[in-house]
């Protein structure tokens, strides 16, 4: 049987709805999976409570995303190793097979100089697991432009066993998203998908609502031997209803399954 490309909810898709309120949609539309944000919502760090919400919806997590934000430096610990660790932790026990971790900030200099070392012990504790290192972006703010990653915004300068493309990110940093997975090569295990008008700002729109090549890297994904999966990473926090985060999640979908499926047919990629 062809390999079937699990395509997931990230739960910060429903924000500012809690995590639980991620595993009802993504049941509701049809997903295939869930991948967790870990963030300040204690249900997103409790792996009972996200079992029982798995199992309740018949929603499988299959993917952990680190707590890596600004706004999730305290949730667990202050420690960057302990809050990797624990992410680990939450993505074996709920059989995720794979944890999304951000490039080190600059002021993180203890952690960023012992990342890639530090990365490899996590891993050996872990060998069932993927860390898959985001693609992130400059920061324009003010008429500057600074990178606030060590060594960069681009993971695949410092170079990894594993990565997460993330189209929208490649929007803001006013790059190719082909030329991405290209350098990232088979080293490539998880996409955010999610949309971008390449004005220098982290969008994360609907994908096709945007400039990106959403369509084609999808369906490059199986000439790729692709085995991960997708995650959909849209915001949609300022829709108005339930009704229209839900038509947005399922416009969603519906696009990753069309372009996925036309991968599998015996037509060309377009050029």
């Amino acid at each position: 049987m062809a390999f079937r490309v699990p395509v997931l909810l990230s739960s910060s898709s429903v924000f500012p709805e809690p995590t639980a309120a991620a595993f009802e949609m993504a049941a509701t539309v049809g997903y295939d999976g869930l991948e967790v944000m870990v963030w300040t919502d204690a249900v997103s760090q409790d792996a009972g409570a996200l079992q029982g919400l798995a199992d309740h919806y018949g929603v499988p997590v299959l993917s952990v995303h680190a707590p890596c934000l600004l706004v999730t430096q305290r949730v667990w610990s202050p420690d960057p190793w302990e809050r990797l660790n624990r992410a680990a932790q939450l993505a074996e026990t709920l059989g995720a097979p794979t944890v999304v971790v951000h490039p080190p900030f600059t002021w993180q200099r203890d952690y960023a100089r012992g990342f890639a070392a530090g990365l490899a012990k996590v891993q050996a504790r872990h060998p069932d697991t993927t860390f898959a290192i985001e693609n992130m972006y400059p920061v324009r703010m003010a008429g500057r432009t600074f990178v606030p990653y060590v060594p960069g915004w681009d993971p695949t300068e410092a170079g990894y066993d594993a990565y997460t493309l993330d189209l929208s990110h490649c929007a803001a940093a006013r790059g190719d998203a082909m030329e991405m997975a290209e350098r990232m090569g088979a080293g490539l295990k998880h996409v955010h998908l999610g949309d971008g008008t390449g004005e220098g700002r982290d969008e994360h729109l609907v994908p096709g609502r945007g400039a990106q090549p959403c369509a084609e890297l999808l369906r490059s994904l199986a000439p790729r031997g692709f085995r991960g999966s997708v995650a959909l990473e849209v915001s949609t926090r300022k829709v108005t209803s339930r009704a229209v985060r839900e038509a947005d999640l399922r416009e969603s979908l519906e696009f990753a399954r069309r372009h996925l499926a036309a991968a599998d047919s015996p037509a060309p990629l377009p050029s």
